[in-house]
């Protein structure tokens, strides 16, 4: 294991990646771009606005310590998976990394929870919830990124279906969609709000006005009807709630407000012919 807590660049599959620290919190930069910051003494507190906006998603539909089976698409530090596993400790969590050699080195690097509780398995986030048994999961977070963009594979109206199909009735998906400045995650949102029921946005005011670049976190649950769920409606004003004790603004938007921040952008499909 590399306990020690000096900065250092390593090869991975993809390239490169560098983790540098800064006391007991570490930040993991994969091909110059930064991917994961954990404090390693207190991993259940998230560094990441997006992912304090995705706890309080999660903790809105199903307050912790709720147990949760999670699945994780993009790994880098595992940070999210880390934090849930402490909050919520009967959770199971499989989270899917592209890069093999990253994988190994951030369980030599943090001490993560072993599997069962965080499982990292190493492969192509598409493919595995294209693979994935029908209403497998409590919740899927799609949080994977290619350079500064997420693969489009994973953000075509199919990609959000697939993961409805992984989800059971009253799941949840979130996905982590950069916007603003050259990037336009109008198309993503426009996705998933397609395929899935009861759909939420939440982003800085300023990154939503695409002012600067950052992050959207949108949560879709999946409601069947005639079905029993598994957790309650999501609660929206108990969202709004927990995302006013945050440091930081952020703004949601639901219906009417979604619908005219999407703008009328079209989701993206699957290639035909595959």
């Amino acid at each position: 294991g590399m306990s020690s807590r000096d900065a250092h660049e390593f090869a991975i599959s993809t390239g490169s990646a560098r983790v540098t620290w800064d006391g007991s919190h570490a930040t993991v930069f994969v091909n110059g771009a930064e991917s994961s910051s954990v404090d390693v003494d207190h991993p259940e507190v998230l560094e990441f606005e997006y992912m304090q906006h995705m706890d309080a998603a999660l903790e809105a539909l199903a307050p912790s310590p709720e147990p949760v089976r999670a699945l994780h698409i993009g790994g880098a530090g595992c940070a999210l998976a880390w934090a849930w596993s402490i909050k919520r400790p009967q959770s199971r969590h499989c989270v899917v990394e592209i890069d093999e050699d990253l994988a190994h080195t951030v369980r030599d690097l943090f001490d993560l929870p072993r599997s069962p509780q965080l499982k990292i398995r190493v492969g192509e986030g598409r493919q595995v919830l294209d693979s994935t048994r029908p209403e497998r999961w409590d919740v899927i977070v799609r949080d994977a990124f290619s350079d500064q963009s997420v693969p489009r594979q994973l953000m075509t109206l199919q990609a959000a279906r697939s993961a409805w199909d992984a989800l059971v009735p009253g799941g949840l998906y979130v996905a982590n969609v950069p916007h603003g400045g050259k990037a336009n995650g109008r198309p993503d949102v426009a996705a998933i709000s397609e395929a899935f029921d009861e759909v939420v946005a939440v982003a800085d005011p300023k990154v939503a006005r695409s002012g600067r670049w950052g992050n959207v976190m949108v949560a879709g649950r999946k409601t069947v009807r005639d079905q029993s769920p598994h957790f309650a409606p999501l609660d929206v004003a108990q969202l709004d709630r927990l995302l006013r004790k945050l440091a930081l603004p952020a703004r949601i938007m639901a219906g009417k407000s979604l619908n005219q921040w999407i703008a009328g952008a079209r989701p993206m499909e699957d290639p035909q012919g595959e």
